[in-house]
């Protein structure tokens, strides 16, 4: 897990045990159970439960570019929760790699002008947590 994982996930059990409503996804399941709900008629149902969470997690955003209708879910929940409840975004890409995450350059505009209003931007390095742990073990395998 790269460092701004764990620190992402420690932020995220923190706020669990203050008793907050709380949830850790990854953007490609976030966006797989929209894209599901959409083809059972259960958009707003789903988007109401996005809705009561105080903090969500969303980890990997930028991982697997994002097909039309999944940047458009996206927007929609990071739209619908601005300035309402936190959110906690982990990535290994830079903002100005952004449009390789999503399909239409105004949406992902838009989608990280959202998420970067009032953030607290974290840069954990571009060194892998798990690396260097694996350099390691190969070198006593040898």
């Amino acid at each position: 897990m790269p460092h701004y994982a764990h620190l992402a996930t420690g932020l995220c059990v923190a706020a669990c045990r203050q008793k907050r409503r709380a949830r850790f996804t990854t953007a490609a399941a976030l966006v797989n159970e929209l894209v599901e709900a959409k083809q059972h008629h259960q958009v707003k149902r789903v988007m109401a439960k996005w809705l009561k969470y105080e903090l969500i997690l969303l980890d990997e955003l930028g991982y697997v570019p994002l097909a039309e209708i999944g940047a458009d879910f996206l927007f929609q929940v990071i739209s619908d929760r601005a300035e309402r409840s936190a959110w906690i975004v982990t990535t290994n890409l830079p903002f100005s790699e952004g449009t390789n995450m999503f399909p239409n350059p105004r949406l992902c505009k838009a989608l990280l002008d959202r998420v970067s209003d009032r953030a607290h931007i974290i840069e954990t390095g571009t060194e892998s947590y798990r690396f260097p742990g694996t350099m390691e073990d190969s070198k006593k395998r040898r």
